[in-house]
């Protein structure tokens, strides 16, 4: 590591001379150089170097009842380098160690803010000796869990890919601050009408920021990424003590295209209202039948059930020889089988900027992995005909489609999707599934159907809540909790009940839709790697849409929670009104 050393030495000269037209890139660009030329005697050296930046400024009020509960800005920059050894066909990659530092560490604090050429470099400099270090030391540890290993068809460890250029500019976030706050003081304060909601609050979170990527075979990507949401969030309890949650959030790019006070009081007059019916409605009981979910709750469907089924993850090599513990698609190995019914098309599109004049959330022009991603036909008249893809080789595909969109696990990159569009040949109205899911319920016999309006996706539940629904999970990837669940009688009469759980729904259920409607909901969410997309329950989040029908489903499960109620407060809630 001498060699190392004397060249780092030579750093303090370079604040001497002119500054670089962009300090970023060309700190990476001269890092990389030099990083090639590792080596440590009889190991490998590196034959890909990629330094990743993410940046992101942001700007986070949170209110309860009229007063502020958190307020923060925030700027950082997190640094991530990989440095394989090996080739393409066998590396330090997919190995249930890899990602992990295994080299020496050193503590760098944060990644520097300002654009110093020199100090940049230094910081490249040790990242790159760290990964180096980790990647030799992974590279041996995988060679010999793999002497206890059948050695049946290898898959190459990682994949080629053109390189691409495209750099755009980041911006500063830019607001005001103190008006942003009053607001959320101001929509906090509409619960305070509500003295049945036990507990509530107003979030707003708006951040600026992007990827900065550079890699040695050319790739240079500046990508901006922006997003701003508020979320409100209520829970009321019942008599019984069971509580009953809801939440909505309002998406868009940027703080300034959020919607009007008018509408975000309305959605939050309406969450309001919806837990406050909520705990006084009767308690669900088991049923087995017709499902239709209309509106919003068939966009979640399709983004719980499908989509999170539609990238596939490899299992890397374990020590002692066993394949690590990931869990992968349901729709593995089933490639030109029939997922869906005849007369359904899916389709991922990131170069589709906008839907009936309203921007799409899941827009974006690079991976994080520098690749442009393009239209991809996932489903065509109900046949699966394709996967989300990165650069980790999977089974029977060499090369990425440009959906690596999330840090993955063992060094590898997580696929997800953008603006995933379900659409039908063959539509009807929503009336007229309402009608065939009450005509079903006669033909079987059934004294009620069930329409489900919202579900619980992305979840705002609490860590004991996803443990105990991941225990009850019977097979395939959990489902989240209807939140809005409706008895319809034969005469049209509807009726709300709570505390109902999907039981054996998975994506083979998807085969028995017996019918779309005609409308389409688009459904914006910040996805995550967490059960759910559990919100914060993951440092990374991807923004994406849903465009699908309402749908009705031919049998479905649902069953009452079966799990000890917390008892009510011992004195009521005080006056809020005064």
């Amino acid at each position: 590591m001498r060699r190392l050393q004397i060249a780092a030495s030579g750093l303090g000269a370079l604040s001497a001379q002119a500054p670089p037209a962009d300090p970023v890139f060309q700190a990476m660009r001269d890092e990389i150089e030099r990083a090639r030329k590792l080596s440590l005697a009889n190991l490998e050296a590196p034959y890909f170097v990629e330094y990743v930046i993410d940046e992101q400024e942001s700007f986070a009020v949170s209110a309860n009842l009229g007063g502020l509960l958190s307020r923060r800005r925030e700027r950082f920059r997190a640094p991530d380098v990989h440095v394989r050894v090996g080739d393409y066909k066998f590396d330090n990659g997919n190995y249930a160690g890899s990602g992990f530092g295994g080299g020496s560490r050193y503590d760098l604090e944060r990644f520097p803010l300002e654009d110093s050429y020199p100090l940049l470099r230094r910081y490249f400099w040790l990242l790159a000796d760290s990964a180096y270090k980790s990647s030799v030391e992974a590279i041996s540890r995988k060679r010999a869990a793999m002497r206890n290993m059948q050695q049946n068809e290898l898959l190459n460890d990682f994949a080629h890919a053109d390189p691409v250029k495209s750099v755009r500019p980041i911006k500063r976030l830019v607001l005001d601050e103190e008006q942003w706050a009053g607001r959320m003081r101001t929509l906090s304060a509409v619960f305070t009408q509500y003295p049945d909601v036990k507990n509530s609050g107003v979030e707003l979170d708006v951040s600026e920021g992007g990827l900065h990527l550079v890699n040695s075979e050319g790739t240079e990507v500046r990508e901006p990424e922006s997003a701003a949401l508020i979320r409100a969030r209520a829970v009321a309890q019942a008599a019984d003590g069971m509580s009953l949650r809801d939440a909505v959030t309002f998406h868009a790019f940027d703080a300034a295209h959020l919607p009007s006070d008018a509408e975000l009081r309305r959605g939050i007059t309406a969450l309001a209202e919806n837990v406050v019916a909520l705990a006084k409605a009767p308690k669900g009981e088991d049923y087995s039948g017709p499902v239709l979910f209309e509106g919003l709750a068939g966009a979640q469907i399709f983004a719980v059930v499908l989509a999170r089924n539609l990238s596939l993850t490899r299992r890397p090599v374990g020590d002692g020889g066993r394949g690590g513990g990931t869990q992968n698609s349901e729709l593995d190995g089933r490639m030109g089988a029939r997922v869906l019914p005849d007369t359904f098309d899916v389709v991922d599109d990131p170069t589709q900027k906008e839907w009936r004049g309203r921007p799409l959330f899941g827009s974006y022009t690079v991976d994080r992995e520098g690749v442009a991603p393009k239209a991809l036909r996932l489903i065509e008249k109900g046949v699966l005909k394709n996967y989300l893809l990165t650069r980790q080789p999977v089974r029977g595909y060499e090369g990425s489609n440009g959906r690596a969109r999330l840090p993955g696990s063992s060094g590898a990159s997580a696929a997800n999707f953008s603006n995933l569009f379900v659409s039908t040949s063959e539509p009807v109205t929503v009336a007229e599934l309402k009608k065939r899911l009450i005509e079903l319920c006669r033909t079987r016999n059934k004294p009620y159907g069930i329409i489900v309006r919202k579900m619980d996706f992305p979840s705002t539940a609490g860590l004991d809540e996803v443990r105990r629904l991941m225990t009850g999970q019977q097979g395939g990837r959990p489902v989240s909790l209807p939140i809005l669940v409706y008895k319809v009688y034969p005469d049209g009469r509807e009726e709300l009940v709570r505390g109902m759980r999907f039981r054996g729904f998975n994506v083979r259920s998807l085969k028995d839709i017996l019918a779309a409607g005609d409308d389409s909901a688009a459904f914006e969410y910040m996805d995550n790697a967490a059960p759910f997309a559990l919100v914060g329950g993951a440092g990374f989040t991807a923004e994406t849409c849903v465009v699908a029908p309402s749908i009705l489903i031919d049998d479905l499960e649902l069953h009452p929670a079966e799990e000890e109620l917390p008892k009510l407060p011992v004195v009521p809630a005080p006056d809020m009104t005064r």
